[in-house]
């Protein structure tokens, strides 16, 4: 039972802001979090990696604004997204906002590697009507060099958001000469397949359009000379997954 009576713990953020069709359905009041504890190569967002570099927001803040938007987003179909960073880096905060949105009857979604996600309570993921789980590769040594962590945390996350019900959107990022090879893309095609919660897997091509924020922090980009993928590779990726039964909007 949760202690109803303990103050709501304080996060650091980065930002909110409201998006459509990216952050789970319908128009979504997306919440970014402070701090992250892997460095994808890729990554958009290197001004999240430090908590540090947040801002302190008490759930009451962040729930004040939410309330501003919450007619509209229930009559939008859509909810909460919180984000990172990655949020169960703070898992007392991400939890409470998230049970906050539930009782306000709004749909909840959580964006995670899943590289925490022996984090999660049942408790978290009972407030949680979607999760959006980055699986970055499935190639062991390929996930190690693309994010300095372990693929075997975000699979073990996988199976166990499977046993609880906890309906899923995939994200695969496509990298050329990273994430595009389709051995390792059939690999993880069958494990998917394999789940019974997996709704869709969005196949997400690489940009760039985070470069000018490692030029503001004054930090190499490592994959600023990589090229983006083409719309051919793209959808070959999205046909092997496909083929093992699985939907790719």
């Amino acid at each position: 039972m949760r202690n109803t009576t303990a103050p709501a713990p304080a996060g650091r953020i980065h930002s909110w802001d409201l998006s459509t069709g990216v952050d789970g359905p319908g128009t979504r009041f997306v919440l970014f979090v402070s701090g992250c504890p892997l460095r994808c190569l890729y990554c958009a967002n290197p001004d999240t990696w430090h908590m540090r570099d947040g801002r302190p927001a008490s759930v009451d803040e962040v729930m004040a604004e939410i309330e501003k938007y919450r007619a509209f987003l229930a009559t939008a179909g859509g909810g909460v997204t919180i984000t990172g960073g990655e949020p169960l880096l703070q898992r007392a905060f991400t939890g409470s906002v998230l049970h906050r949105c539930k009782e306000a009857g709004l749909h909840t979604a959580l964006d995670t590697s899943g590289f925490l996600g022996e984090r999660a309570s049942d408790a978290l993921l009972a407030d949680t009507d979607l999760v959006l789980l980055d699986i970055k590769s499935f190639d062991i040594s390929a996930y190690r060099k693309l994010t300095g962590g372990r693929l075997a945390p975000t699979l073990s996350f996988a199976t166990r958001l499977d046993r609880l019900h906890v309906p899923v959107y995939i994200r695969y990022v496509l990298v050329p000469g990273w994430t595009d090879d389709l051995s390792a893309v059939d690999g993880l095609g069958a494990f998917l397949a394999g789940l019974g919660n997996v709704d869709r897997v969005d196949v997400l091509p690489f940009h760039k359009l985070g470069a000018h924020k490692y030029d503001a922090l004054g930090i190499d980009f490592p994959l600023r000379d990589t090229p983006v993928p083409d719309p051919e590779s793209v959808e070959r990726v999205r046909r092997r997954f496909r083929e093992h039964g699985l939907r790719t909007p």
